[in-house]
């Protein structure tokens, strides 16, 4: 009888218990019991995870094992093929080191679009309309506060720049075509006419110098790592809103707090930090800036259907050796 292949869980199944539970009939399920990067590392060394074929990580498992870099794969055991990653965001895992291993790496995309789009319309409406001062206020028991808070703006009429058009920016779109905003957008590549709904494609420097508003809607990578800096807050409109619901580095927090202190800024809302879950001071302690602890996924609804689409990479993998959510700096390796 054929030995069955190992599927390696790293982190918790906190919903699909049961579709986990009915991978069993084509894996044998194991999890690690490290505490930390060096126990993990070590039970790699040991050959803890021979036969392991798949890995299915957490966000969270980043606790346990750090990042998927070029120290740790290499160490994991020729077996693994595949690392299925729950989150749509994946710069926890070193994709070309997994691809120096011809190991695959999927990702969850579509799962989250919606409800991350809902914390950046509830983030956009906040930093525009200043509420935070008031909210502040109110808990300290000054009502709107002494004295009061510079009055907010309406969204109706407000240009606002996409940074990165992919599902969560599409849909972060549709969201803001509710409140009558116009709607620029940059990507990488022209979107056609029908995916962009009647966003107008703009270049970058243009987004920055037209927007009232900006979202930051693009993956963290060694390209967008602090795209947002001095210069080109330098570049915005006096008086920009900005609001961030991808990665934290994508923003130089550092020159983000100077463009604030200056009113170059007017308002921020941030679901994600640079160095999460440590905050830059100079954001918390500036009461036109809004934040949310990364909790853009944070539903019952969105967190289900993650761990079910990453489980369902898992069960392509195994059974049929493809990923259905490769992601896509791996397409090649397809070919």
């Amino acid at each position: 009888m054929a030995t069955k292949p190992k599927v390696l869980l790293l982190g918790k199944i906190e919903h699909a218990h049961e579709s986990w539970k009915s991978l069993s009939n084509l894996a044998d399920l194991v999890s690690s019991q490290a505490q930390g990067r060096a126990e993990f590392l070590e039970e790699c060394k040991a050959g803890r995870w021979d036969g392991v074929k798949a890995i299915y990580r957490t966000f969270d498992s980043m606790e346990i094992t750090g990042r998927f870099d070029s120290e740790l794969v290499p160490l994991l055991p020729g077996s693994v093929e595949f690392v299925c990653h729950n989150g749509a965001g994946y710069d926890q895992v070193d994709v070309n080191a997994c691809s120096d291993r011809k190991i695959k790496v999927s990702h969850t995309p579509g799962t989250v679009n919606d409800c991350t789009a809902d914390v950046n319309m509830f983030l956009i409406l906040g930093a525009l309309r200043g509420f935070n001062p008031g909210m502040l206020s109110i808990r300290e028991g000054n009502w709107r506060g002494h004295p009061l808070p510079p009055l907010g703006h309406d969204p109706e009429g407000k240009t606002l720049g996409i940074v990165g058009m992919g599902g969560i920016g599409r849909n972060l779109k549709k969201k803001c075509d509710a409140f009558s905003m116009k709607i620029i957008y940059h990507n990488r590549k022209r979107l056609s006419e029908e995916l962009a709904g009647g966003a107008a494609y703009v270049s970058f420097e243009e987004l920055l110098r037209t927007s009232d508003v900006i979202s930051l809607n693009l993956p963290l990578n060694k390209d967008t790592r602090h795209k947002i800096s001095t210069r080109e807050f330098e570049m915005m409109k006096k008086g920009v809103v900005i609001v961030n619901t991808a990665r934290g580095a994508i923003i130089d927090e550092a020159a983000l707090v100077k463009a604030l202190d200056s009113d170059q800024v007017a308002s921020v809302g941030l679901d994600v930090y640079e160095d999460e879950p440590k905050i830059h001071p100079g954001l918390m302690s500036n009461p036109r800036v809004i934040l949310v602890p990364h909790m853009g996924t944070w539903t019952a609804e969105t967190q289900c259907a993650m761990e079910e689409c990453n489980i369902s990479n898992v069960r392509s993998a195994v059974q049929d050796g493809v990923l259905l959510n490769l992601v896509p700096e791996q397409v090649d390796l397809e070919k």
